[in-house]
């Protein structure tokens, strides 16, 4: 009979997560009843957003308990149906977690269609991570043609896609990211205009170099200080979304707040934060748009998928602060 093997936290990380602030648990294969349905996964999302969904911290979302599965995005297919909506063998997204197989009612489940698109898509430009580029530049960034957006965490799965739009929206863009290779990959593959090296170039010089006129927009995925540099080239107006602080998930001491913050006043610039989860009612919106926008070839998804197992997710969760993934980072689960 098959067994359903989680990872669940085990301790509160302090700095990154550590092999022993993992417990690894085999269970029994839930049966749904009335009304849910039962789901094998075949993927997992890793996002820079579960390291702070470790903290036991007042936040956008409840932290994960001591003893919980972890909880990830997840595609999956469904294995048994007792839900008058869902059937085997259809494809589905949802917060399962990291376990081989999860219940559900259907509440906040997506239908994959993979004659649409590949299926590690759907956690990736054609859901949270695309939404999240999606709303975030559109709605909160407010991009005019002309305007020069920069973007940090460029090269990973929201950032590489907030480019694209920006790009096809008629803008200027300018990424931020970790490695001449990455940034390669910016300029060459995905028709950024600029790329800023900041472990190999001084970012306030490639700003001035390459944002001459200052930044109208700035996508912030990484916090700290890229985020302090980038205030200082705001112009008159200008909008910063602030989408994550990756540079400071694993931090063990609090950083201080942006010395340049100022700016925002001197420029009457606005700084405003941005959660894709309050946009649901709009997702299918989002979703349509994207997938025009794949189908035309105007976005490339870039993904990093690793093949292995449930309990691989802590080692391959570690991608995600060394900077090893381009783009989506996903684990293809086998059994």
């Amino acid at each position: 009979m098959s067994r359903n093997r989680q990872v669940r936290l085990g301790a509160r990380p302090v700095g990154q997560p550590k092999p022993e602030d993992w417990q690894h648990v085999t269970e029994a294969v839930p049966e749904p009843a009335d009304g849910r349905f039962l789901v094998r996964t075949e993927y997992i999302s890793l996002d820079p957003a579960m390291r702070g969904w470790m903290n036991d911290v007042r936040s956008y979302i409840r932290p994960v308990r001591i003893g919980e599965v972890m909880r990830a995005a997840a595609l999956g297919r469904v294995v048994a149906s007792k839900h008058p909506d869902f059937a085997e063998g259809d494809h589905v997204t949802g917060t399962f977690g990291v376990q081989e197989y999860a219940v559900s009612d259907g509440r906040g489940v997506l239908r994959a269609d993979p004659a649409r698109a590949p299926l590690t898509a759907y956690l990736g430009v054609l859901g949270l991570t695309g939404l999240t580029a999606y709303f975030g530049l559109i709605d909160v960034g407010k991009p005019r043609e002309g305007d020069t957006v920069v973007v940090s965490g460029a090269a990973g799965a929201v950032g590489s896609v907030v480019g694209q739009i920006a790009k096809h929206l008629g803008c200027r863009v300018v990424g931020i990211a970790g490695g001449a290779e990455k940034c390669r990959l910016l300029t060459e593959d995905l028709d950024f205009d600029a790329a800023i090296d900041y472990r190999g170039q001084d970012v306030r010089a490639g700003l001035r170099e390459h944002a001459p006129d200052g930044v109208d927009v700035y996508f912030d995925n990484v916090g700290g200080e890229i985020l302090d540099t980038v205030l200082a080239r705001l112009t008159l107006g200008a909008r910063v979304v602030v989408c994550g602080a990756i540079s400071q998930y694993n931090a063990t001491q609090r950083s201080p707040g942006p010395a340049n913050y100022l700016s925002l006043l001197v420029n009457r610039a606005s700084m405003t934060g941005m959660l894709v989860f309050d946009y649901e009612p709009r997702y299918a919106e989002g979703i349509a748009a994207l997938a025009d926008w794949l189908a035309a070839g105007v976005v490339t998804p870039r993904e990093t998928v690793v093949d292995g197992t449930v309990d691989d997710f802590p080692e391959v969760l570690r991608k995600l602060f060394t900077g090893e993934n381009v783009g989506k980072l996903v684990l293809r689960v086998s059994g």
